[in-house]
């Protein structure tokens, strides 16, 4: 069983990240994990702290001369504006002067400010604000790229594409050329062709002083059929797969495959039909997003996840100020026009996890080797199934 626990907060020293459960013998390539991080501060419309952030990446524990040892892996993301912020949110003395200063009294709709103010009875939101921050998906990329570095040694990838941002759909990838360009792009967009009307939407957005959310497609191939199981409703691998992703910040929805499309069809056309190939089998389509009952079905597994607008806005919507309960309008902090291509990043980060979660669960295993005999030898299953 692997798990990750995070610990950090926004503006504080850095963020760590622990990772158990890993087998040993793991290539752990620090410029990948870098790259990955890098891609996440990806996009057009991103504020003014994609250019501060650097992302100082050090490995702590669990890792030596490259390859993962067993033992807990342990990261931390240093933060370069740690110096300007120590005198607020230092863990043992802060200034009353700067603590003031930043105080946020005025919570933001939309955001965590308000009922994470009620749930921890803080009077100033910036306790909530610092740890409900898009800066935590940094910690979530670092440990699904660990398991996406897993999944590569299974010869299973994980791709992702944006297909919506605000009121401009873009086609999902139709070959392995397109989806190679959606996860090189800036804009996370298969095609160079549909780059400027994105852009143009971004930027009379931003000139509005508003904000856009959108849709992205994730999609992960190389798995065998049989992964989770439909005997317990909380190892289904599509429960697993949508609770990971809403668990990124923003995100307000979730479909495997045809998902909301798949309501309002006949029974007869919404499903994958099932033809005999050889001692195999194939399907009629993939509506069903390559998984069945809660499990893989040997199709490729495709996710869309739905982004709403990022809460903070320059033009600031009502709210109340929460030492007093008068009317105010809400807080500002420094903010994005729009997100979409980075949270698609976290998105593939996530559902890297869950499968290597899920997949380190299947077929155990202490080291790689045995982890890659388990699920080689269930690859081979499927290619004569029919006549074992």
């Amino acid at each position: 069983m692997i798990r990750f626990l995070t610990s950090g907060e926004s503006h504080g020293p850095g963020l760590q990240v622990i990772v158990e459960g890993f087998p040993a013998g793991l290539p752990v390539n620090k410029a990948f994990l870098e790259s990955e991080l890098s891609r996440r501060r990806r996009g057009y419309g991103r504020g003014p702290r994609m250019k501060i952030e650097k992302d100082l990446l050090s490995l702590w524990g669990g890792v030596r001369n490259g390859l993962s040892t067993g033992a807990p892996v342990g990261m931390i993301l240093e933060n370069t504006e740690w110096e300007q912020w120590s005198q607020v949110l230092h863990p043992l003395e802060t200034d009353p002067d700067a603590t003031e200063a930043k105080r946020v009294s005025f919570p933001r709709p939309g955001h965590a400010d308000l009922p994470g103010a009620f749930k921890y009875r803080h009077r100033d939101a910036r306790d909530v604000l610092e740890r409900a921050s898009a800066r935590s998906t940094a910690s979530l990329t670092l440990a699904g790229t660990l398991a996406r570095i897993l999944l590569k040694q299974l010869g299973v990838a994980v791709r992702g594409a944006v297909t919506s941002i605000g009121d401009v759909s873009v086609n999902p990838p139709e070959n392995e050329n397109e989806w190679t360009r959606a996860m090189s792009s800036s804009m996370g967009l298969p095609r160079d062709k549909e780059k400027e009307p994105v852009i143009r939407e971004i930027e009379s957005a931003a000139r509005d002083g508003e904000t856009l959310g959108g849709t992205f497609l994730l999609s992960a191939i190389g798995l065998p059929p049989g992964i989770g199981t439909y005997v317990h409703w909380d190892r289904r691998l599509d429960g697993r797969l949508a609770g990971a992703i809403m668990a990124i910040p923003a995100i307000k929805g979730v479909e495997v495959g045809g998902g909301f499309s798949l309501a309002s069809m006949k029974g007869s056309s919404s499903l994958d039909e099932i033809l005999p190939s050889g001692s195999s089998w194939t399907r009629t389509g993939n509506l069903s997003g390559g998984i069945e009952g809660g499990m893989t079905n040997g199709e490729e597994i495709l996710v869309t996840a739905a982004m709403k607008p990022i809460p903070t806005l320059k033009k600031p919507l009502r709210s109340v100020d929460i030492s007093t309960g008068k009317a105010m309008t809400a807080a500002y902090e420094r903010s994005d026009t729009c997100a979409v291509p980075a949270a698609c990043v976290v998105g593939e980060a996530m559902m890297a996890w869950v499968l290597g979660e899920m997949v380190t669960e299947q077929f155990g295993g202490d080291n790689l080797e045995e982890l890659k005999a388990g699920f080689q030898k269930s690859l081979e299953r499927r290619e004569h199934f029919f006549h074992e």
